[in-house]
């Protein structure tokens, strides 16, 4: 039974290695590309372990002159940033209602949050295209704000809502009663105490909207206000492409968001399994 036991439990970890291999070997592949030579990087048969080892990939992508990925990538944390803090915000106060206000239709509006995930981005694209030319924003960053915080409203209430109402509400009655209004509740009270939740849905905003490809190449026509996801098609597209700038540019265009999700993971772990339980 024992050796049974114990055979399970290697062929469990063979598995699970095997996944973790599928999973990373290409980012594997990304990365060592990114260190090649621009002759290593085509050789055939493929290297895969790099003979010779260059950063020069990386001087080149960071260098104005050649590609510009300071002002890219400015331009996506500006996005990014904004539509998770709008998304917290705006999310905060819808989920608050549904998780402790009764009203009218609060059923309805429950079970009908997630419908937005049934159509594609591409079915949107157009009717958010005619919303936003209308009112004047085209080629404007805010208008891939506006459309990534749509695209992403349904899950971030669905999250805070169902993190709200594990909150118990005699905390709320008695900050109510030293003198506080709703709103205050919300921002003093609520959101403090949900803090997993609140990171959960700020990490998970961001990175949609960092990773935004469709809204930002719709809406966004310029090279000064173009993001890191669209301004990549550059270095794919020149007729002196190189793989090796290609792949760099793709790493450091990863790295943020690695950075702030493991930096909040557990925050994102707690506020998602809180949710789901509750929920």
């Amino acid at each position: 039974m024992k050796s049974l036991k114990k055979i399970k439990k290697i062929l469990f970890y063979l598995l699970i290695l095997l996944i973790l291999s599928i999973v990373l070997f290409p980012f594997y592949l990304m990365v060592t590309t990114a260190l090649k030579t621009s002759a290593g990087s085509v050789a055939y048969p493929p290297e895969i372990f790099p003979k010779a080892i260059t950063f020069q990939h990386f001087i080149d992508v960071l260098n104005p002159e050649i590609y510009p990925f300071l002002r890219y990538f400015w331009n996506s944390t500006q996005i990014a940033f904004a539509t998770a803090t709008l998304a917290v915000i705006i999310g905060g106060m819808g989920g608050y209602s549904l998780a402790k206000l009764e009203f009218f239709g609060k059923k309805y509006i429950q079970e009908s949050t997630l419908v937005v995930y049934m159509f594609s981005g591409i079915l949107l694209v157009v009717p958010l295209f005619r919303i936003i030319s209308g009112i004047g924003l085209n080629d404007n960053k805010m208008a891939v704000v506006i459309t990534c915080l749509v695209s992403t409203m349904p899950a971030t209430l669905f999250m805070l809502s169902s993190y709200f109402t594990t909150i118990p509400t005699s905390i709320e009655e008695s900050a109510m009663i030293d003198g506080l209004n709703r709103l205050q509740v919300i921002f003093r009270i609520v959101l403090p105490l949900s803090i997993p939740a609140v990171m959960s849905v700020f990490v998970y905003v961001f990175m949609i909207a960092w990773n935004d490809f469709l809204f930002s190449f719709t809406f966004l026509s310029s090279p000064e206000n173009m993001t890191l996801s669209v301004g990549l098609r550059q270095l794919f597209n020149s007729k002196d492409y190189v793989w090796g700038r290609m792949m760099a540019g793709s790493f450091l265009t990863a790295i943020p968001v690695i950075i702030m999700f493991s930096l909040v993971e557990k925050f994102i772990t707690g506020g998602l399994t809180s949710g789901s339980i509750k929920g």
